[in-house]
Order: C-alpha cells, then sequence, then structure tokens
C-alpha cells in the first residue's frame, strides 16, 4: 500500500511575525510513502527534481532524511518501530529559498505515514510532530491547514494555531531568485538578544498585521509589515530587497515588501493589479544585481495539504 500527499509552499514571518505568522502558496510537493513488502530492504528515498534544482543533491537519501526522521517520532507515538519503506519526494518548491520547502516535506511525509497506519494521529499531533522536526510552526501550519495561520509551539510541546481568513483581493507576489540562502546561515547572523523597545515595536506590528487581515484593512496592512529582529540582519545577504523596499514604500496599491521565511525568496503583498504597475521597475533592480529572478503573482492556497 502506498499514499501520496500533496503539500503546499509557504511563507513565513510577513515582517514582524517571526516564527509564528506563515500563508500557504499554491505551489506543491507530493510526497509518496510505501511500505515495502521485503523485510529487510530498509529505507529507499528517491527525488524527482521538476525545477532541475541543483540543491536537491544534497538531500539525504537516508535514513537521516528529515520525511523519514518525522515518519520515526510518528511511528514512536503509537508504539511502533517505523518499517522498511519507500519514500518518493516530487518538488516544484523551490529548495533553500525561503518557500518552506521542508516544511513541506516533512507534512506530507507525516500525513502519507499516518493514513497508512490507520490514522491514529489527529491533527494536533501532526502539527506537534512537525513543529518539532521543523523548529517551529510558521510554515508547517499553513502546509497542512492553509490559508494565513497564526502559530505558537507551548511549553508542552503541543501548538496552538488560528487560521484566518484573507481578503480576496490581496494578492502575494514572490520573487524567487536563482541563489540558495540556507536556513542556518540566515539565523547565525541574527543578534543573541534584542532591546525591550525592539520586541514592543515588533508585538505591536505583528498584532496589527493579524487585526489588518481579521478586519481586512489594507491601510492598517501597509502600516504594519515592518520589523526590528531579523529583516534588518539579513537584508545583506538579499540582493535587491532593500531598494526594493525603498522603492515599493510610497506605490499605490502595494501594501508591503516583506522576506520570505529565511530568504532570498522576496514576498510583496498587493492589492488587484498593484504588482502589474510596478513589475518592470522591480525586474530591473534584479537585472542590476545580475540576478535571474522567477516572479510569480499568486493567490492564497486555502485548502492546504490534500491526501491523493
Amino acid at each position: 500500500m502506498k499514499v501520496t500527499v500533496k503539500v503546499p509552499a509557504t511563507t513565513a514571518n510577513l515582517g514582524p511575525g517571526f516564527d509564528c505568522l506563515g500563508l500557504a502558496l499554491p505551489i506543491y510537493n507530493e510526497i509518496t510513502v510505501e511500505e515495502t513488502v521485503m523485510p529487510g530492504s530498509g529505507v529507499e528515498i528517491n527525488i524527482i527534481d521538476e525545477n532541475n534544482d541543483m540543491d536537491t543533491l544534497s538531500i539525504p537519501l537516508d535514513e537521516n532524511n528529515i520525511v523519514y526522521k518525522a515518519i520515526e517520532l510518528l511511528y514512536n507515538f503509537v508504539g511502533q518501530s517505523a518499517s522498511d519503506m519507500k519514500i518518493t519526494i516530487k518538488t516544484q518548491i523551490p529548495v533553500t529559498r525561503g518557500l518552506g520547502s521542508s516544511a513541506s516535506v516533512i507534512v506530507g511525509g507525516l500525513m502519507a505515514a499516518n493514513k497508512l497506519l490507520g490514522s491514529p494521529a489527529d491533527d494536533a499531533v501532526l502539527l506537534s510532530i512537525a513543529s518539532e522536526v521543523e523548529g517551529h510552526p510558521d510554515n508547517v501550519a499553513p502546509a497542512i491547514f492553509g490559508g494565513f495561520c497564526v502559530a505558537s509551539i507551548e511549553e508542552d510541546g503541543s501548538v496552538s494555531y488560528s487560521k484566518i481568513d484573507w481578503p480576496e483581493n490581496w494578492k502575494l507576489t514572490v520573487l524567487i531568485p536563482d541563489y540558495e540562502l540556507d536556513t542556518k546561515i540566515a539565523r547565525s547572523i541574527l543578534p543573541e538578544t534584542i532591546s525591550v523597545a525592539d520586541a514592543a515595536y515588533n508585538i505591536r506590528k505583528a498584532s496589527m498585521i493579524i487585526d489588518s487581515v481579521y478586519r481586512k484593512d489594507a491601510d492598517m496592512m501597509k502600516k504594519s509589515l515592518k520589523d526590528k529582529l531579523h529583516q534588518p540582519y539579513r537584508a545583506e545577504l538579499i540582493k535587491g530587497f532593500t531598494e526594493l523596499t525603498q522603492l515599493l514604500e510610497n506605490k499605490d496599491d502595494i501594501l508591503g515588501c516583506v522576506i520570505s521565511g529565511a530568504g532570498p525568496t522576496i514576498l510583496v503583498i498587493s492589492v488587484n493589479d498593484g504588482f502589474e504597475k510596478v513589475e518592470d521597475e522591480v525586474k530591473q533592480i534584479f537585472v542590476d544585481y545580475n540576478v535571474n529572478c522567477d516572479i510569480r503573482t499568486l493567490n492564497i492556497e486555502n485548502e492546504g495539504s490534500k491526501i491523493i
């Protein structure tokens, strides 16, 4: 028996919502888990890369793969040892670009294995295990449930989350450059401590984002997408981000420009066709940096992961 799960990409943080806010996007990975019939055959992992992304070559193809590690935790949860299995990962989500590629395969592997086991784990357990493996829930919550999610890991390891309807006329444009940025590097440059003033600033702005989405208040959203915890430090690693932010700051129908996850993908939130009006100017910034950039304007993915 085998099970395939289709999982969306995600964009996390949205500026001040560090490690707690995320959105699902209609770019997908498919993860298939199949229990092998020959005992002792071990773990077989295959990657079908539809992007011809060289970064996938560094992904472990044995028990060290994060998909298998997540599945092991699920089997342990139900009191079993992980069986010999074949895992196939069909990728459309670019790797190491800040679009939740690792969260997608973790979620897909867990959901597929759970189905093979007879669905002993509910959504809360799957969310908790996925967040433990990923390290934070901002990507895994929208990967599972879709839409715009607010999520937090609690002291007992459980994850609390809320899904809020995203305004239909707020468009999401992802600017995916042709270079990678390892999440470990993007986290290593962050300060170990921050001031109370900066923490308070981010609390205000993140709260404003949630309120803006809930009330569909574009004017408030335009004031909300500012950050003092990670973007000022990561900006130096992301070519064109500072220039792009300055270009879009006062443009009509552009609500904001933020780093997607740890980067280097940049997310622009706009109203209606707002991004189309400035697309040529945006492209020129990347031309000046000699960076090829895949630009995609998308609607939010509301349904999340699906067993197919």
